[in-house]
């Protein structure tokens, strides 16, 4: 029996992926989504009751249809001028679709470069428009009425920059697994940038070609991570391929689109000029070059730029084809012009003109540099920071075993305002990653070190980017340190004790003092020092300290159970009888 997915059926009748969830849903079967697969059975079912629905709402009478007519008509006279304006305006401020901006991530000789390799390759044989190239460091992509433009990083570090310095770089990302290798370390890490920056992900299991694979079990792998195959139920797409043979590259390239058509990117050419750069680099001949994708608007030679901390005027746009004379939203152009060599993932904006473009890169270098010359954070002001929010720490350990150990005894720490989260864990020396990793983050962030070794490239970025990193050698140091920390941003913390419970027997009017209760212990104690707190039935009525204690006439420290009292209490006086007084004091207590 086979099998068939939900968009492959809703391309059997015509329908968009989004018009089929909606006739699922009426039919009962909302738990479904495009990339689920159904039996032929179910397959017949769908397209039997789709069909039945179509020849019901067909089946209309001749006077049903003349009334929709007339009432259509109706409709249709009464609308008033404002609202067609209404519409074109929206219609106006729908932005267009641009091409998907992709990254492919993964282990390291899984098959990234020769999966690009191959995607060109079946790009070329299927005869479509356009080109990919490696020219300017973006490839692109036209496939079934979707471009793409995939980035040609060099590894996570550049993937993460981006992200780092607040663009949304990517839509859509492809990680790539060896089947006869399984998740590695790099993968884990990618699988945490990508969750990072929160958009999709599809996995390539590559190299099923090759004799030992292992698809099934590194699905397995996935599914224990939390990503279930599409195949079996889940929300993950996965496809089996061979990057090297190009077996199912094509399935690969469908799943990209689907999930293109799913995601809609937009960008307005018209719009205000928003982009990052993917690369830069200095060229001996022709000065600094950036590589930079639009997101909105349009580039054009002469416009007057700021990227990053640097700014200059564009001298020249190059493409995969040449010099070009504009560049539009999902378009990498290569940039010549800038004074210096922006790093990857700085922002563009556009300025009317040189002097406030120098202006405004000079200010954020300045800023930049007087950051660098500040005090790194500790994890201690690290915390007195993310007091009442979140904190993202990326943990690196010397074994998988030390690892779980630091997870576990950090999992234990519960502090109520500030939430502890893993961002990302591994087995290895603190590197330039982790930093970027945690400098990726939206809340606060550090990184945390057991029995390893920050790299100096690391240290170097740490201070750089103002992220807290600190190893330890023994895990209770690092818990403690951790614990200490959030008990100097919580401050003292209290709890109550309740010392005694007594009942208002007799209100007293007393000149100069007010009104006092003449009460009786009924159990434990009340001192001159006591909080009180006053109820009546199961109602609180007030709170608040004891402003005099008496044993008949004489002010008194204490009054214990069974004995009779006077007690006023401060900002009060409204006592009934029978009303219970709960006397109680508040004890300092350690956070941990």
């Amino acid at each position: 029996m086979s099998k068939h997915r939900v968009y492959e059926i809703a391309d059997e009748l015509d329908l968009e992926s989004k018009e089929m969830l909606d006739i699922l849903d009426e039919l009962g079967m909302g738990d479904l989504t495009p990339l689920n697969t159904v039996d032929d059975d179910e397959r017949d079912l769908i397209v039997e009751l789709y069909e039945e629905r179509e020849l019901e709402s067909e089946g209309e009478t001749e006077e049903e249809a003349g009334e929709e007519v007339v009432e259509e008509e109706a409709e249709a006279a009464a609308e008033t001028e404002e609202e067609v304006e209404a519409e074109e305006e929206a219609v106006e401020e729908e932005a267009p679709r641009r091409p998907a901006v992709v990254s492919v991530l993964g282990h390291i000789d899984h098959g990234k470069t020769t999966l690009l390799d191959t995607i060109r390759e079946a790009r070329v044989a299927k005869g479509e428009a356009g080109g990919i190239t490696q020219s300017i460091g973006a490839y692109q992509l036209e496939w079934d009425g979707n471009e793409f433009t995939f980035i040609d990083t060099p590894g996570h570090k550049a993937f993460t920059s981006m992200r780092s310095r607040g663009a949304q770089a990517t839509d859509i990302a492809i990680l790539v697994i060896a089947a006869d290798d399984g998740i590695m370390a790099q993968t884990e890490e990618a699988i945490s940038h990508i969750e990072a920056a929160g958009i999709p992900m599809i996995v390539a299991i590559n190299k099923i070609d090759k004799n030992n694979a292992n698809p099934q079990e590194t699905m397995n792998q996935l599914a224990r991570e939390g990503f279930t195959p599409d195949d079996w139920g889940g929300d993950t797409i996965m496809v089996q391929l061979s990057a090297l043979t190009g077996e199912n590259v094509e399935e690969l390239l469908d799943m990209l689109s689907l999930v293109t058509d799913m995601e809609k990117p937009t960008g307005d050419p018209d719009g205000e000029l928003e982009g990052f750069i993917v690369e830069s680099h200095l060229d001996a001949r022709s000065g600094p070059l950036a590589t930079a994708i639009i997101q909105r608007g349009t580039i054009r030679p002469r416009d007057v730029l700021v990227v990053g901390n640097t700014y200059g005027r564009v001298k020249r746009l190059t493409d995969a084809e040449g010099q070009v004379d504009s560049a539009g939203p999902g378009k990498p152009v290569e940039i010549m012009g800038l004074k210096d060599v922006p790093p990857a993932g700085s922002s563009i904006e556009a300025y009317d003109d040189v002097s406030r473009a120098k202006e405004i890169a000079e200010e954020r270098k300045e800023k930049e540099q007087e950051q660098r010359r500040g005090r790194q954070q500790s994890v201690e002001d690290l915390f007195a920071q993310a007091e009442k929010d979140n904190l993202d720490l990326v943990v690196k350990a010397s074994s998988r075993g030390s690892l779980d150990a630091v997870k576990k005894e950090l999992g234990e720490i519960e502090v109520e305002d500030i939430e502890i989260e893993v961002l990302h864990e591994g087995v290895g020396d603190v590197s330039e990653s982790d930093i970027m990793l945690a400098s990726s983050s939206d809340n606060y962030s550090a990184v945390l070190g057991f029995d390893v070794d920050v790299r100096s490239k690391a240290q170097e970025k740490a201070e750089q980017l103002d992220i807290p990193v600190e190893s330890y050698n023994i895990i209770y140091d690092l818990v403690d340190n951790v614990k200490r920390a959030i008990g100097e941003v919580k401050g003292p913390q209290y709890e109550e004790v309740k010392t005694g419970e007594i009942e208002v027997r007799q209100i007293f009017e007393v000149t100069g003092s007010g009104t006092i209760a003449g009460c009786y212990v009924n159990s434990g104690k009340v001192t001159n020092k006591s909080k009180i707190k006053v109820w009546r039935d199961t109602e609180l009525v007030h709170e608040g300290p004891i402003e005099s204690l008496k044993r008949f006439e004489e002010d008194v420290k204490e009054v214990g159970e069974d004995y009779e009292c006077g007690i006023s209490v401060q900002d009060f006086g409204d006592f009934e009888e029978g009303d219970t007084l709960e006397a109680f004091t508040k004890k300092r207590v350690e956070a941990f």
